[in-house]
């Protein structure tokens, strides 16, 4: 509870003080709170951005009961010390957060948060200006959130509540090979609270982030191992390295999870074929004609050798040339990158300005490839088509303990998001490689390796480097999370088997 006299100068300390522990900056406990949207009944106005900063007046106290609990979490708010008979405004703090990849030039810049307001209730006070007011604890990032009592657009006091993480894993049982899906709700925004760790039978297997699903994160992996029971951790930590004797860091407000899988017995659930896993081909409807020369594919999307329809319409008379746009280089090296062209057809404009070329996508890197009309020398029209990463099946998928084996992808992106996979076998974080240099080729030799049987080999997406808010360090790591929180291009990933024999 914090009375007149100290709310307003403690209420901001109190959260500061926590990360000030660690030595990192807390942005959400501000002694300048915004503004906060008035209260309306539609859905659009529940969440409102900063738009401006109010005043600031310390008076009364606040409490919350309870101060800390899971999302959904009923709370009772109760104070005093306000204005008599007026109306007041609760409002919760959270975050609103975005990755930022440099489209230019392919480079990671990391993730950015800004900060939202979600008015939770308005309640008027009594004769002698107290108040009650019940609300749920919102979705959202979790930890420690503000909540401001708003009085005539000005900031009147603030308690913290601290949004504990939950997290469910499904299914709990089933034969080796099974999916096994990770959901963590409530997961923070600030770093040693943001980018979870997984470990599967006390082995990395990857990691977990929640920057643009707002504080939900869900990944997957796949169990296997001998019938029995298997554990699973989540566990927070500095880069990939998770924190073993929490209790005993800075933060040991953050709980570690663990979890038991048993594993049937029974044939092992074998992933799907790898046309499957591919991402779906995106077609492209012809664009409206403005008059103007345009050029178009009728598919947008897709993987390389993908057949593919080009058509004209508008443009000048005489013979056409058609170039497709590729970035080559070696990022690992720190040589750089360039970009390069190739002729994929020529033709000749039809008397109404049409052209039609049918060809394939060209074998090259992942990610859009700009395609040009030449005529006359110059270039009168664009368009693009983009690869998305495709696998080969297994070379030497069966064998003996030691036998090498290869993996085998096509269409890998150039840029620092898309440039690199990172390979997990048998729930073990084995390493990385790159595409980029071999212009999307990537090919893993690996050695077999356990017991006779089935393994289980995945290939996930990740960040190669960049550049990121301080403390979070998720670079070369098998990215748990990736279909629904990678930053930059929406990548597959893929999973393989490999027979071990006697």
């Amino acid at each position: 509870m914090l009375t007149k006299n100290r709310a307003a100068w403690l209420a901001p300390l109190v959260l500061s003080a926590v990360v000030g522990l660690v030595g990192c900056k807390d942005y959400r406990a501000s002694s300048k709170p915004v503004e906060a949207p008035p209260v309306a009944a539609t859905a659009a106005a529940a969440k409102a951005s900063a738009t401006a900063t109010p005043k600031v007046e310390y008076v009364g106290e606040m409490k919350l009961t309870p101060a800390a609990g899971p999302i959904g979490t009923d709370v009772k708010a109760t104070g005093a010390g306000f204005t008599p008979n007026s109306d007041i405004t609760l409002v919760w703090q959270d975050m609103k957060g975005s990755w930022n990849v440099d489209k230019t030039d392919g480079s990671f810049k990391g993730r950015a948060f800004k900060e939202e307001r979600v008015p939770l209730a308005t309640v008027k006070t009594d004769a002698k200006g107290a108040f009650e007011a019940g609300f749920k604890v919102p979705e959202g990032f979790g930890f420690i959130h503000n909540v401001w009592v708003m009085q005539d657009n000005t900031v009147k006091n603030q308690a913290g509540f601290n949004v504990k993480m939950q997290v469910e894993m499904t299914p709990t049982s089933g034969p080796p090979g099974t999916q096994v899906q990770m959901k963590i709700k409530g997961m923070g925004w600030q770093n040693l609270e943001n980018s979870w760790q997984v470990n599967v039978d006390n082995t990395y297997t990857g990691w977990m982030s929640s920057v643009t699903t707002h504080g939900t994160a869900t990944g997957s992996f796949t169990i296997s191992g001998k019938p029995g029971t298997h554990v699973v951790q989540v566990l927070h930590g500095w880069s990939f390295v998770p924190y073993l004797n929490n209790q005993q860091s800075p933060r040991p407000d953050r709980e570690m999870f663990t979890r038991q899988f048993t594993v049937t017995n029974g044939a092992a659930v074998m992933p799907p074929p790898l046309d499957q896993q591919v991402l779906p081909i995106q077609r492209r409807e012809a664009p409206k004609s403005d008059g103007k020369p345009m050029i178009w594919t009728d598919i947008a999307s897709g993987q390389i050798n993908q057949p593919l329809v080009l058509k004209g319409q508008n443009l000048p008379a005489g013979d056409v040339e058609f170039k497709w746009f590729r970035v080559t280089g070696n990022r690992i090296s720190g040589g750089g990158w360039a970009e390069k062209d190739s002729t994929i057809g020529k033709g000749t404009v039809a008397a109404d300005g049409s052209v039609t070329l049918n060809f394939k996508a060209l074998d090259d890197l992942g990610g859009p490839h700009r395609i040009e009309a030449i005529v006359g020398g110059k270039t009168v029209a664009t368009t693009d088509y983009t690869i998305s990463p495709s696998a080969l099946p297994v070379e030497n998928a069966s064998g003996p303990a030691g036998t090498t084996a290869t993996l085998h992808l096509k269409g890998v992106g150039w840029t620092e998001t898309a440039n690199i996979y990172m390979m997990v076998y048998d729930g073990k974080y084995m390493g990385f490689a790159c595409g980029f240099n071999s212009q999307g080729d990537i090919q893993i030799p690996f050695p077999l390796t356990g017991e006779p049987g089935v393994h289980f080999v995945e290939l996930y997406p990740g960040i190669y480097k960049g550049t990121d808010v301080a403390g979070t360090d998720n670079y070369r790591l098998p990215q748990l999370t990736y279909a629904e929180d990678h930053p930059g291009e929406k990548l597959p990933a893929f999973r393989f088997t490999v027979n071990v024999t006697p």
